[in-house]
């Protein structure tokens, strides 16, 4: 009789367990406001001010945190439980563990590293963004310089056909005057 109250209490939390694994969101949810809060705490750790700056500043943080975590994060699911991982430094980090509807997250030092990754990232995309803006600009400017090459090139030739055009009416005019006058000469 124990062991079928053991066996019942075991599945039935089996069962409670399975159905109470959060989502994605909830995970997300759970690591925005770690970060959030991680922020607040490392704004008062350093005596910023809270004020307008301070505010848009935490928000753009956190934006960039959130998009970072809405590309990067993937939640896998273990049917009783579920984790959300993370790429940093070519590393996959545990960032949060689901259970019975609660979303756990781990340690501040991660929160650090990943906002140190998110906001280089940024940065670096945004570099890129700058040379690729850089390298159009200057192709932009060697295809113009190439037609305005090209267009000098057929502006040349058309000059030098229409000299030798103009001096081919010459040639074939005084060929015309000469033949004349021989006719005019032979009779």
């Amino acid at each position: 009789m124990k062991k079928l109250i053991a066996i019942i209490i075991i599945v039935g939390l089996a069962i409670l367990m399975s159905q109470t694994v959060p989502d994605k969101r909830a995970h997300k949810l759970a690591m925005m406001k770690a970060i959030k809060e991680y922020v607040d705490e490392e704004a008062s750790n350093k005596g910023i001010a809270d004020n307008s700056i301070t505010r848009v500043g935490k928000k753009l943080v956190t934006k960039t945190i959130e998009e970072v975590l809405a590309k990067k994060m993937t939640v896998t699911n273990y049917f009783l439980f579920n984790t959300t991982h993370i790429e940093m430094k070519e590393k996959n980090q545990l960032l949060s563990l689901g259970l019975l509807g609660h979303v756990f997250t781990f340690d501040k030092e991660m929160l650090r590293d990943a906002l140190e990754e998110a906001a280089l990232e940024k940065e670096e995309a945004k570099l890129e963004k700058k040379r690729l803006k850089e390298e159009a600009k200057a192709e932009k400017k060697r295809l113009k310089e190439a037609a305005k090459a090209e267009k000098k090139r057929l502006k040349e030739e058309a000059k030098a056909e229409k000299k030798r055009l103009k001096e081919e009416k010459k040639r074939l005019k005084e060929a015309a005057k000469a033949e004349k006058k021989n006719a005019k000469e032979s009779h």
